[in-house]
């Protein structure tokens, strides 16, 4: 179940933008007027993530879940169905606000169900939607786009939507560890408020310009709200997040890697079809079919991270990942309109053998110290610092493309401002690999022993999970209550 929500949301998030330029003509509109669909999602989606903890604690995580990726798919057919930019607009809206509430609970969902050491195997199986879905997504789009219409790029999450709802409905059972307190309203209006509003900044600032009145003044009422939300969950006695979770070291130093870590991986990932399209005059194909390498090299190194975790820690794999990241775009930066799509696709793949030394080992100790009643809660954050990495990638690219830039070049860029981005983005992967190295993570290597981190993996994983669910049927049988 998580599986299938993390691929339907990160391949809608990615494959929106290959529908952009039809969208554009569809409309008779310019597709710098298209900037609202592109931006209404993840402003949405920051404003609900805050309440997500408080909801799985109130109603249960699978009932929440279901109901998020039910709305997350109605939504994605009114995308494809709607007549007109401003009903398409909503339903965008609309989808981004399930979207905040899929991640995080998806995520409660799985650390709760599996012990550290399962995750650590389970990590080679949800590697396959984090990094396949952005490699397929842009050729899955391209295709749907020119054999069909930009309205199947919506329409393909329909199908998948619906199987996941129902497969859920059937066999996903409920979690709750703690009874939901008062729900903190004043918090979550200014956790919402300063979230929207920072990645609205964020994300239209590449786009409009970091000059622009709005843009400006939406980081700045952004840093105001975010500062007067912080104080009050600190002085809140049951904040909607749980921010004296960042007092615990380890959870604090992995989600500051992943929020800067984030930006040269992530950074590299847009920059690259970029590059070859308008630097190198490639088309879309060129870029969708250099970047999908990306994902083999992050499969073949989870399969050594999963056997190295609990050897070596987390600490020593992702600071050697993140110098990774950074050759590899040292290597980027001497590429120019003449090197080979096949050195790039080598790039590429080199690049996903870093990355993969990343994602899940941040994530799996991150949760190493965290109480199971506060699960919820730390998924929330990390979803927030996610999120905010995420967004803050391509504004750090785009800034740089366009320093100095003016008339013809800030459309296309020289190559030079594509090599600067690409030394900056190394400097990024660089500083996050010297923090890496200091973490203390000593109780993330504790709770992954090496005698249940190797053999059999998946028989004791399934059966664990088989009992655990018969010991819930055999539980509600004897209650009166239906089997989930």
């Amino acid at each position: 179940m998580a599986v299938l929500t993390t691929f339907i949301c990160i391949v809608d998030g990615a494959i929106t933008t290959v529908a952009l330029p039809s969208i554009a003509r569809q409309f008779d509109l310019t597709p710098a007027a298209l900037t609202g669909v592109v931006v209404v999602y993840p402003v949405c989606l920051g404003m609900v993530i805050p309440a997500s903890a408080w909801l799985v604690e109130r109603h249960g995580g699978r009932r929440v879940l279901l109901l998020s990726l039910a709305a997350f798919t109605a939504a994605g057919g009114l995308c494809g169905a709607a007549p007109n930019l401003p009903l398409l607009i909503a339903a965008r809206a609309l989808q981004g606000l399930a979207a905040g509430l899929l991640m995080p609970t998806s995520q409660t969902l799985l650390f709760r169900t599996f012990t550290q050491a399962e995750q650590v195997r389970l990590s080679r199986l949800m590697i396959i939607p984090q990094q396949m879905a952005p490699a397929i997504a842009p050729l899955l789009g391209g295709l749907l786009v020119t054999s069909l219409s930009w309205r199947w790029v919506f329409y393909v999450n329909v199908p998948f939507g619906t199987a996941a709802v129902l497969f859920g409905a059937l066999f996903l059972a409920e979690h709750r560890d703690r009874v939901a307190a008062r729900l903190d309203l004043p918090g979550l209006l200014l956790c919402a408020a300063a979230t929207a509003t920072l990645m609205y900044g964020i994300c239209a600032g590449p786009d409009l310009g970091w000059e622009r009145p709005q843009v400006l003044g939406s980081l700045v009422a952004g840093a105001v709200l975010l500062t007067v939300a912080v104080r009050h969950q600190l002085r809140s006695p049951e904040p909607v997040l749980r921010l004296r979770l960042f007092r615990d070291r380890l959870f604090r130093d992995t989600n500051l890697i992943s929020l800067v870590g984030y930006v040269p991986m992530l950074g590299a990932m847009f920059l690259g079809p970029i590059f070859i399209q308008e630097a190198r005059g490639g088309s879309a194909m060129d870029s969708g079919s250099t970047t999908f390498t990306e994902a083999f090299g992050v499969l073949i190194t989870m399969q050594v991270v999963s056997a190295l975790y609990h050897r070596v820690g987390p600490r020593l794999i992702i600071g050697t990942g993140l110098l990774g990241v950074a050759g590899v775009m040292l290597l980027f930066a001497t590429a120019d309109a003449g090197t080979g799509l096949w050195t790039l696709r080598g790039y590429m793949f080199l690049l996903g053998l870093a990355m993969g030394a990343i994602f899940i080992p941040t994530t799996i100790a991150s949760f190493s110290t965290v109480d199971r009643a506060d699960v919820a809660h730390a998924a929330t954050l990390n979803t927030v610092v996610r999120q905010t990495g995420s967004a803050l990638a391509p504004a750090v690219v785009t800034s740089v493309l366009v320093l100095g830039a003016s008339g013809a070049e800030r459309a296309h860029p020289p190559l030079a401002s594509y090599q600067l981005s690409y030394f900056v983005l190394a400097a990024i992967a660089v500083a996050a690999a010297l923090f890496a190295f200091t973490v203390p993570d000593g109780p993330a290597r504790s709770a992954a022993p090496a005698g249940r981190a190797t053999g059999g993996a998946a028989g004791r994983v399934a059966g664990r999970v088989a009992g655990r669910a018969a010991g819930r049927a055999a539980g509600r049988a004897r209650s009166g209550q239906k089997v989930g």
